[in-house]
């Protein structure tokens, strides 16, 4: 009981604080999301469990400071309906699935609220959180240095025995470990906790970097950047993960393929920025680091079922219909900590689901059924349009480009894990944010050359009271 006191002390004061600056804590939370990891697995292993959580209380003390004791005037809301109607319907569907009786337990549900909902208010947040153009560039910028020491932790992991301290995945019910595969090399995670959040973390990186490549920088910060994307390509084949190399390439070709469709001087001009930082970064890890490139080379041709994965994710949500009808086994049902749920807060036992589940799609079919599922990948769909449509409408060098890429890392990423991967769950809705935040930083740059013809791109501006809406 004492435990549970003094969990429920400490957690009270993390939302306390959380609460005091709310756009402060919500750039908190995309650090914690990288170092999560590294204080589960080596700081504070016996506090696995409540260190998984501490971001979400993190975010729900910026959410009670921003709704419920914000000044009302500031906040933005979308202006798409669709959007908003999709929103409630999903809510009011996912509430009742929530209560689903084939959980077995309301706390299964409650936690599948919260993978579902909790972090998607941040696309109301986000508008509110940077001023100018400059203050986003400069926050990305800086985010952007968190992967050189982590891409140094990662190339330490891999070239470590499977047995070294390094290579840990956060405490389970038994003991940490690690994964093997390749030419016998370990699949590097970095600070994160598993490898799911680590290939995650390279590809929303990789977002960011591509605008940062093409946009003017001082000299010092063209190298950092240029350092950037060699560890992310270094490191992204150490973790032998098919769908980062993938997803890296099919990336790259959207941004520059969406470019050249729609504008083919920024096309010319992106393709000659990023060239180079390309070059270099193969010829490093074809021949600096070859090991890796072998290794992963060696698993990727030795499993062939990229093809049929990716099909099966289209195909198993259609197959999963009909276990239950209209309804599905509820929110939460197929999340991966459940079996830690049920032993800790001593719950009955769910209803069976009588089918493996690996994909997303097919474990959203399965929870909330033809009816929320449509709700749920309708509105996610909706949100990548208006995302591109943002795109479309900026003239801002930096911002179109940043908004051409989440598009694409949005619309590549759209079967992958997201409600069960809390890192994907945080950039996803992060990126979404910037359908409000780009047009209203678009605005702000207009008014200050309005005010200052002689003003400089880059230099760094701030209006005391600009206003957000």
């Amino acid at each position: 009981m004492s435990n549970v006191l003094l969990a429920s002390v400490a957690l009270s004061l993390v939302i306390l604080l959380a609460a005091q600056d709310w756009r402060r804590s919500v750039k908190a939370i995309l650090i914690l999301v990288v170092l999560e990891g590294a204080l589960r697995k080596w700081v504070l292993p016996q506090a696995s469990q409540f260190i998984y959580f501490l971001k979400d209380f993190v975010l729900i003390g910026a959410y009670l400071r921003y709704f419920l004791f914000s000044q009302g005037q500031n906040r933005v809301f979308t202006k798409t309906p669709i959007v908003l109607m999709l929103l409630a319907c999903m809510a009011v569907w996912g509430s009742l699935q929530a209560f689903n009786p084939s959980l077995g337990s309301i706390v299964i549900g409650l936690f599948g609220l919260k993978n579902y909902f909790l972090y998607i208010p941040l696309i109301w947040l986000v508008p509110q959180i940077f001023e100018t153009e400059e203050e986003l560039y400069q926050f990305i910028r800086n985010y952007l240095l968190l992967l050189i020491p982590v891409g140094l932790l990662a190339i330490a992991q891999f070239f470590s025995p499977p047995t070294s301290p390094l290579n840990v995945y956060a405490w389970g019910d038994e003991a940490p470990g690690i994964a093997v595969s390749g030419l016998g090399t370990v699949r590097v995670t970095g600070t994160f906790s598993y490898l799911s959040g680590y290939t995650t973390y390279l590809l929303a990186c990789l977002c960011l970097l591509l605008p940062m490549l093409t946009r003017p920088q001082p000299r010092l910060w063209q190298l950092l950047t240029l350092t950037e994307v060699v560890l992310l390509a270094i490191t992204s084949f150490m973790t032998l993960s098919r769908s980062v190399i993938f997803g890296s390439i099919l990336m790259i070709l959207g941004y520059l393929g969406i470019q050249a469709l729609t504008n083919f001087s920024n096309f010319f001009r992106s393709v000659r920025k990023i060239f180079l930082p390309t070059v270099v970064g193969f010829v490093v890890v074809t021949q600096s680091f070859r090991y890796a490139f072998d290794s992963f080379f060696t698993r990727a041709t030795e499993n062939e079922d990229v093809s049929g994965r990716i099909t099966n994710s289209f195909i198993q949500p259609f197959t999963n219909f009909k276990f239950k009808g209209f309804d599905g086994y509820g929110l939460g049902a197929t999340f991966q900590g459940n079996s830690m749920l049920r032993k800790i807060f001593h719950l009955s036992a769910g209803e069976v689901i009588p089918v493996y589940y690996e994909s997303e799609m097919g474990r959203i079919a399965l929870e909330v059924g033809p009816i929320g599922f449509s709700l749920w990948y309708g509105l996610r769909l909706v949100l990548l349009y208006s995302l591109f449509k943002v795109y479309l409408k900026l003239n801002h060098p930096f911002l179109r480009q940043l908004a051409l890429s989440a598009f694409v890392y949005q619309g590549i990423t759209l079967i992958s894990q997201m409600v069960y991967n809390h890192t994907a769950n945080v950039y996803h809705w992060f990126f979404y944010g910037f359908i409000l935040l780009f047009p209203h930083l678009q605005r702000v740059d207009q008014w200050q050359k309005a005010q200052q013809p002689g003003l400089l791109y880059g230099y760094p501006t701030h209006i005391p009271s600009a206003s957000h809406q």
